[in-house]
């Protein structure tokens, strides 16, 4: 999701999980049967796999292309966002194919550590902020900024948000500046998080089902937004460095020029499933519709990939241009 993270310390589950890498790869699911090139050449590389759908559609898109054309094998690796920046060091990880800014991160691991690096844009540009069901846009058409959320912060209380407004968010591990930004901002809010991409997304279905309040964190590109107009509150607008200190942030989160990182060594070595994840690039509708072939059809990453390469062959042939 750059989403910048408020540069919390990675916790102690977190370091603690880079050790269980291994036991968490995926292996190379979504061309079962194999290729009919050497993977031998290629080798197997180790893609982190993030949780969200759009990180999916990327890697499936990718897979399935350095599977059935190069005859690579890609080994997925579910793991969270921060924790796959020390695979780089460990060797446990050789890409992460959609980032969200982490520019903490980047300056340990690319700039101090010299053990990653950054491989280019993905072509998609990505959106954080606060999202309400489309049915309260319609019934309060005065609540659109952040200003206006204290006068209301009595509607979005839940149970859980302890006499506050809640204010719900995905997973902890996500890129989210929004703890600050409550604290910051003088919000009569309390952050909850729902857990998953998943949850959120059930929460926007069910709030505009039910007609029942909901402000929560959201992002683009997703191909939910054509499911459902959500309404994106304003917050203090952006400008450069107003998050350079994570525990002050009191503004909008910038939009991001989503990009991919890998490790120095899996890029240097050249192999061809480097060489086609330094050429994978695509548009935010391209995620958008294999994300709903996954998410919305029920195709799986691999038939959803299939379709799209099948769909696009004007765009595989970039990807594959120059490989060797």
């Amino acid at each position: 999701m750059n989403r910048r993270r408020s540069a919390r310390l990675l916790s102690s589950f977190a370091i603690a999980s880079i050790g269980a890498l291994t036991l968490s790869a995926c292996g190379s699911s979504l061309n079962e049967g194999g290729s009919d090139g050497d993977a031998s050449a290629c080798g197997t590389t180790s893609l982190a796999m993030n949780d969200w759908v759009g990180y999916t559609a990327n890697a499936a898109v990718y897979t399935y292309l350095a599977e059935t054309e190069l005859g690579c094998t890609i080994d997925q690796k579910s793991i969270s966002e921060e924790v796959a920046w020390q695979g780089f060091a460990t060797g446990e990880v050789d890409a992460i194919i959609e980032n969200w800014g982490h520019d903490d991160l980047k300056e340990k691991y690319i700039e101090t550590d010299g053990v990653a690096v950054e491989v280019g844009p993905t072509g998609n540009e990505g959106i954080i902020g606060w999202y309400l069901p489309e049915w309260m846009g319609e019934e309060y058409p005065d609540l659109t900024s952040w200003e206006d959320l204290n006068e209301y912060a009595d509607l979005f209380a839940t149970s859980e948000s302890g006499g506050k407004g809640q204010l719900l968010d995905g997973d902890p591990s996500y890129v989210t500046n929004d703890e600050a930004l409550v604290a910051n901002l003088g919000l009569d809010f309390q952050v909850v998080y729902a857990g998953s991409e998943a949850a959120l997304i059930e929460a926007f279905r069910a709030a505009e089902t039910n007609r029942t309040p909901l402000l929560a964190y959201f992002y683009e590109p997703h191909w939910f937004l054509s499911e459902q107009a959500l309404v994106h509150l304003e917050l203090p607008a952006y400008t450069e460095g107003c998050d350079a200190d994570p525990e002050a942030v009191a503004c909008d989160y910038p939009p991001y020029v989503l990009d991919k990182i890998a490790s120095a060594e899996w890029i240097e070595a050249g192999s061809p499933a480097a060489q086609l994840f330094e050429n994978f690039q695509w548009t935010n509708d391209d995620q958008n519709v294999v994300s709903a072939y996954i998410s919305e059809e029920g195709l799986t990453p691999a038939a959803a990939a299939e379709r799209w390469v099948t769909e696009n062959p004007d765009k595989v042939a970039a990807m594959l241009e120059g490989i060797s």
